[in-house]
């Protein structure tokens, strides 16, 4: 059975998601090792709902997350064709694939926080998605909404869910329009407009970070946000890599790229269900299993063994 594991990003947060992975050998070894290159309890960090709010200790906590529901998989015999990560979470694909070291990667994530925290400042905006439209009318509404201000389509998720990022008062009016067209708009608890130029004071130190990192072939392909089609290419991975903080994630086309590759089953390693959601709309008919404790995995050995 041909298996994609999926990486959630910021956003899928919550207190206390680093526990589950305590209880398994393979995730307490993966919650050490961050905390030993982060210089503070991981696990402590999870447990505290205001530093969870901070880009710049988030960032690395979901990583380390992410990576310990991906250890404990392994751990446990489940193999994988193919990977992909939402925005923060492409870092762990790529560390997961063995396209680079985990905690080089892990130290780059700690740069990108910084450094998107420090934009978001400079630059203030936000983030909104838009529910019950098509990617052609939240393209319709970004250029109806934006007068002159920065917005931009920042995430395209899912048929009916785009996520769009700009300033607050472009992102505003987006909303009104929406709303207008019997959509549902929900604001997104982040600390600036991730994925637009807003994010440009980012850009250069997250790519000086990035230029660190050794890039080899990875033991399978993963799926670059930037474009949304399988490699497994060392220099393709670091290009798109470095343009991925003022890039649209193409989730949708990401998914529908790993259907056509043949993946028949995506298990989402780390905290939340968003990414199997948005699986199951991309893909009609797909087989989708969240794994956010060492509990789930059986869910996902049964899943092949039902195939």
């Amino acid at each position: 059975m041909r298996i994609a594991v999926l990486f959630p990003g910021q956003g899928s947060q919550y207190p206390g998601m680093a526990d589950p992975w305590t209880e398994h050998p393979a995730g307490a070894r993966a919650l050490a090792e961050a905390s030993e290159t982060l210089g503070y309890d991981v696990v402590g960090a999870c447990r505290d709902e205001e530093r969870l709010a901070d880009t710049s200790v988030v960032q690395p906590a979901l990583f380390a997350c992410d990576l310990a529901a991906f250890r404990v998989l392994e751990a446990e015999s489940v193999t994988f064709a193919m990977a992909a990560g939402h925005s923060l979470g492409e870092f762990v694909a790529l560390a997961a694939s063995g396209a680079t070291e985990p905690m080089p990667t892990l130290r780059t994530v700690v740069e990108r926080g910084r450094a998107m925290q420090a934009a978001g400042r400079e630059q203030p905006g936000t983030m909104s998605a838009l529910v019950g439209i098509s990617p052609q009318e939240a393209e319709e509404i970004v250029r109806t909404a934006g007068r002159g201000d920065v917005l931009t389509v920042a995430n395209e998720n899912s048929p009916k869910q785009t996520v769009v990022s700009g300033s607050v008062a472009a992102v505003e009016r987006a909303e009104d329009l929406a709303r207008s067209r019997g959509a549902k708009a929900v604001r997104l608890k982040v600390a600036g407009a991730f994925h637009s130029t807003l994010m440009q004071p980012a850009a250069g130190p997250v790519r000086t970070a990035i230029s660190a990192l050794d890039f080899r072939e990875p033991r399978f392909p993963i799926v670059p946000n930037a474009s949304g089609r399988p490699t497994d290419q060392p220099s393709a991975m670091r290009d798109l890599l470095g343009r991925h903080v003022v890039s649209p994630v193409k989730w949708e086309r990401s998914m529908r790229a790993m259907a056509e590759e043949g993946i028949e089953l995506y298990v989402e390693a780390g905290p939340g269900e968003v990414l199997t959601k948005l699986v199951k709309r991309c893909v009609p008919g797909a087989r989708a299993v969240p794994v956010g404790s060492p509990q789930d995995v059986k869910a996902v050995i049964d899943e092949g063994a039902n195939r």
